[in-house]
């Protein structure tokens, strides 16, 4: 079993950055996607940004231009560097890591790490 560990969360002021870690708990081969994604109180959880294994990379509209996701193959691991932050991004922000096993795509979800935004 896979778990992506996530850190990096915090307390930042409007207008501040921060950069998110996600690292796989263990060596992983086949990794198709990573992602980001958010879930504010009493709202659904929503797709931040992801990158294939190929480096493309997809984001919501609320966070173009502002969020940018890379990722370290070599590490398993996945960062998203968030800069112009707002108090509505103020979220728990999660990782997937989508794996092929055998032509099955099989997704992986870590504990999330809190992120706040103060004005």
């Amino acid at each position: 079993q896979v778990r992506p560990v996530e850190s990096g969360g915090g307390l930042v002021q409007a207008g501040g950055s921060l950069r998110l870690s996600c690292a796989a708990s263990r060596s992983i081969s086949s990794i198709n996607a990573m992602g980001w994604y958010r879930q504010a109180p009493g709202k659904q959880r929503e797709l931040v940004a992801t990158i294939s294994s190929g480096g493309i990379s997809n984001y919501a509209d609320s966070v173009k231009g502002r969020f940018t996701i890379s990722r370290d193959s070599a590490k398993n691991t996945a960062y998203l560097q968030m800069n112009g932050l707002k108090p509505e991004d103020t979220a728990v922000y999660y990782c997937n890591i989508i794996q092929n096993q055998y032509g099955l795509s099989v997704t992986y979800w870590g504990q999330g790490t809190e992120v706040t935004v103060s004005s």
